[in-house]
């Protein structure tokens, strides 16, 4: 089933606008409703803040969240317009970025939103990415911070290692990986994953049932991790999309040991579509 309903969030980061072409590009491959939302991290005043400025504060904070939200519309408006989108809608909220994406992105097909960067101003929390994978209940689709991206989904690699997330983002990536005239399927150092027989044979056919091509393979380096694997023959491939599970050991683990999904967030080098 194609994706009908696209949400793109909108912050104050300088990729702001090539986020939302992507999220319109996404929309219009299916003929899907575009819903640009613009929601940041709640800044705390410290209370003595709050005694000292008072209504001074508040005022000067109202101005700068309408300043950032009508600059965030137009940015919106005009990508609409630029791409002939027939259906979209525009939505901003007061309430925390992290709060607020989550609960508009349940009633969305697929989250579109930026790579977390520190340095750009975007006026979301660093791990904004990460909880909202946790969060959100449906695939999010996420831009890198560098790089420039005129194709996404025509060579898709997709990470397989037989567990429930991936399994998700497969499944949620399928509108995407019809239109694909590539996809890749890699099981990377399948030793003792739940695979069947042959490493990425059953994936395979599922999606072969799908109508999808695929090539499926197996990869082992059990030297280097699986995150800079899949950079590497992202990169050896081509590809313009990376589909892969997010966090499939218990979050804890991967922040003190390291996963593939902190170094994907971390470093990615073209688009990747999570699902948790």
């Amino acid at each position: 089933m194609p994706y009908k309903t696209v949400l793109v969030h909108v912050d104050n980061g300088k990729r702001a606008a090539m986020r939302l072409d992507i999220a319109c590009r996404l929309a219009k491959l299916s003929d899907a409703h575009l819903i640009g939302l613009h929601a940041l991290t709640v800044i705390r005043l410290p209370s003595y803040a709050m005694v000292e400025g008072g209504v001074q504060v508040r005022e000067l904070h109202e101005r700068m969240l309408t300043e950032s939200e009508g600059k965030a519309e137009k940015l919106f408006a005009q990508a609409v317009k630029a791409s002939g989108l027939a259906k979209s809608e525009w939505r901003a909220t007061r309430r925390d970025a992290i709060d607020a994406v989550p609960v508009h992105g349940r009633y969305a097909d697929v989250l579109v939103i930026g790579q977390p960067n520190e340095t750009d101003g975007s006026g979301v929390e660093p791990d904004f990415a990460e909880r909202l994978l946790l969060a959100a209940g449906r695939p999010v689709l996420i831009i890198p911070y560098a790089g420039a991206f005129p194709n996404i989904g025509t060579r898709v690699l997709v990470a397989w290692n037989a567990s429930r997330e991936a399994t998700r983002a497969v499944t949620d990536a399928i509108p995407v990986l019809r239109e694909a005239k590539q996809v890749d399927v890699i099981a990377f150092n399948p030793k003792g994953a739940p695979h069947g027989e042959v490493p990425g044979a059953d994936i395979g056919l599922y999606l072969a049932r799908h109508g999808i091509k695929v090539n499926v393979s197996q990869q082992t380096a059990e030297d280097v991790d699986v995150g800079n694997q899949l950079l590497s023959r992202a990169a050896d491939l081509d590809s313009d999309l990376i589909v892969m599970g997010a966090y499939g050991q218990p979050r804890m683990k991967e922040l003190v040991l390291g996963g593939a999904t902190r170094t994907i967030l971390k470093s990615m080098t073209v688009p990747v579509l999570m699902s948790h």
